[in-house]
């Protein structure tokens, strides 16, 4: 990866650090469902889902968190997984579940695009934290 910007070692090691914790916690997730654990299977059809999707669902986490996790494909996982936790605040405000419930899959979507935001410059550049006035 080519940067006009020199990155410090402290905000690369975080963005890895970051992303690690993701990249494992959703293949945590997605082995579950793809192995079709109990838990992982009560909680879908306690939210509404077949039991029969679970694997899908997995497999679609799985890919999702794969591409996450590879530097050259990193952006695309960052949207399909944001696209995943946005499904994960619609299921729980249709199931009216409490608000904490809903905003962990936000914070999850902060910290992937935070991971990348750190070590990018082109997404420093799209979304800067001062504007330039």
């Amino acid at each position: 990866m080519t940067t006009d910007h020199k990155i410090s070692k402290a905000r690369l090691w975080t963005s890895y650090v970051l992303q690690g914790l993701i990249v494992l916690l959703f293949f945590m997730g997605a082995a579950g469902n793809i192995f079709q654990s109990e838990d992982a299977v009560t909680e879908a059809v306690k939210l509404g889902y077949a039991e029969s999707s679970v694997l899908c669902l997995g497999i679609a986490l799985f890919v999702s968190t794969l591409l996450y996790a590879i530097p050259r494909t990193a952006i695309i996982g960052a949207v399909l997984l944001t696209a995943w936790l946005g499904g994960a605040v619609a299921t729980h405000m249709i199931n009216q579940d409490p608000m904490f419930n809903m905003l962990l899959p936000v914070i999850f979507g902060i910290v992937i695009w935070l991971a990348l935001w750190l070590r990018m410059p082109s997404l420093q550049r799209m979304f800067p934290l001062v504007s330039k006035n």
